[in-house]
This record gives C-alpha cells, structure tokens and sequence, in this order.
C-alpha cells in the first residue's frame, strides 16, 4: 500500500496530476490532495473556490481520496511536507510550470523549496500539455 500525497492549486494543475496516477494506482493506495494557502489577507475568496474546485476533481476522479484545504500561515511546500510527516505519506506528487530563469530568480519556485526540504520520493509532472 502507497500512501500518495497530491499538491494542488488549481483545477488544471488536479487535471494533470490525476491524469499522471491514473492507472500507477493499485487497489490498496490511498491519495491525500492537499491545497495549500496563506490565510488572512493573502488569500481571497476566489483562491478558496479555486483550491475546492482542485480537491474536488482529484476526489471525483480517483479512488480512495481524502482531500484537504489547508489555511494554516505556511508556505505551500512547508504545509506539504509538514502534512507528509504527520500523516506517513510515502510519496508526494507536485506539478512544476515552466518559467525562464528570470522568473525563477525573481519568484522563486514552490516545487523547489519543497525538493530541497523533504526527504521522501517525489514525483514532479509537467504542468504543460504536449503540443
């Protein structure tokens, strides 16, 4: 039995992660979503809808699926890999966009951050459709 974590933030961002687990899942998985924001005046009413409509489609598509909005103050990588600790998730599944180095150095890079802070398997999928 795998216990996947699944970072999410946007109903697009869920599509393509359900599309990379659909059919790696065995019977026995388990799948946690998580959507991570900042809280108080950082997050807005249209980033909750967002992040439910993202949990929502991986609990609608997979089996086995327990989802959660976290709003806790963290950076999305610390509540990811501070979820994982505290509920023994045994791989995290995470997105990366496509920026130019620039926009790196300038914005930095979630899936970054949590490379370099956790220590379990991670797997990173595109967040760009084959042309």
């Amino acid at each position: 039995m795998t216990r996947y974590l699944v970072g999410v933030d946007s109903k697009e961002t869920a599509e393509q992660l359900v599309d990379y687990l659909d059919g790696k899942l065995r019977d026995e998985d388990s799948v946690a979503v998580v959507n991570s924001l900042p809280g108080g005046e950082d997050t807005s009413d249209e980033d909750v809808i967002k992040g439910r409509e993202a949990t929502e489609y991986v609990e609608s598509h997979l089996d086995d699926v327990e989802t959660h909005q976290l709003i806790r103050g963290n950076s999305p990588q610390e509540d990811l890999v501070q979820f994982a600790e505290e509920n023994d998730i045994d791989e995290l599944v995470i997105g990366i966009r496509k920026r130019s180095p620039t926009g790196k150095l300038v914005f930095g890079s979630t899936a970054q951050d949590l490379l370099l802070e956790t220590t379990r398997p991670t797997v990173v999928v595109p967040l760009t459709k084959p042309v």
